[in-house]
């Protein structure tokens, strides 16, 4: 289900086929099993009614949600970009040799963690994951003799804005793992199933071709909500604009 869910195109044909199918049964049961009589179609209609405004209300709620989770990956990754520019800076502190070493590193570091924002699959993030993961044990290394040897509190800034460094990757990722629950999409797409077999048992034209436009309108929603949900599929991405430009400034001086 999770594969599912990083496929935004997939999730519209799955819930597509599942609504469509769950109208046509309505309309089935009400051609073969049983026909509304006029003194129902009024219960009926407010059932239909409240029904569909749950399935409405819950579709905002949901791409609320999603769009909550996007704006905090694009805060997180300016914070993180914030990060290692301010510890870039803070590395002139060190000594000659070592602040030259430190921002050599965070130069590498940079480097991956934008390798990491512009892969397209989740698998394509394991060797910048493991690359920045060595990164960050050299970076520590890197700062922890002048720490030791000076600690004064120039060098505990340097040591402060390092640990901030790190901490900002690890908020990163936090938040690539916050997706909407698999429990929320089962449910909302039950809903939609029950209001389709609705819609189909209560239509009085006739014709399959009609049962398709609620399917096709709730599909369109659940591939936008997959789309902004989804940290790597789809169309709507958070690419590094931050830490790209933070890049071209470093090669710049």
């Amino acid at each position: 289900m999770s594969s599912t869910l990083d496929s935004p195109f997939m999730v519209f044909v799955v819930f597509l086929a599942a609504q469509w199918v769950g109208a046509y049964c309505g309309d089935l049961f009400r051609t073969r099993v049983h026909r509304p009589r006029k003194d129902e179609l009024t219960d009926f209609d407010k059932i239909q009614a409240a029904t569909l405004t749950l399935l409405a209300l819950i579709i905002g709620f949901t791409f609320s949600m999603a769009v909550t989770r996007y704006d905090q990956r694009k805060n997180y990754e300016a914070a993180e970009a914030n990060a290692i520019g301010t510890e870039y800076v803070r590395a002139g502190l060190l000594p000659a040799d070592d602040a030259a070493k430190a921002r050599q590193l965070l130069r590498d570091y940079l480097a991956q963690r934008i390798a990491y924002y512009e892969a397209r699959d989740q698998r394509q993030t394991g060797e910048p994951d493991a690359d920045a993961a060595k990164l960050q044990t050299e970076l520590w290394s890197a700062i922890l003799p002048p720490a030791q040897k000076q600690p004064t509190p120039i060098i505990a800034l340097t040591v402060w804005g390092m640990n901030d460094v790190l901490n900002a990757q690890s908020y990163t990722q936090a938040a690539g793992w916050n997706r909407i629950p698999v429990a929320a999409w089962v449910l909302m797409g039950l809903i939609a199933i029950a209001c389709n077999v609705l819609i189909g048992y209560g239509e009085r034209r006739g014709g399959l071709l009609v049962l398709l436009v609620l399917p096709i309108i709730v599909s369109v929603s659940f591939l936008l909500i997959a789309d902004i949900d989804s940290p790597r599929g789809g169309v709507i991405r958070v690419l590094p604009y931050n830490l790209i430009a933070l890049s071209q400034s470093m090669k710049a001086q």
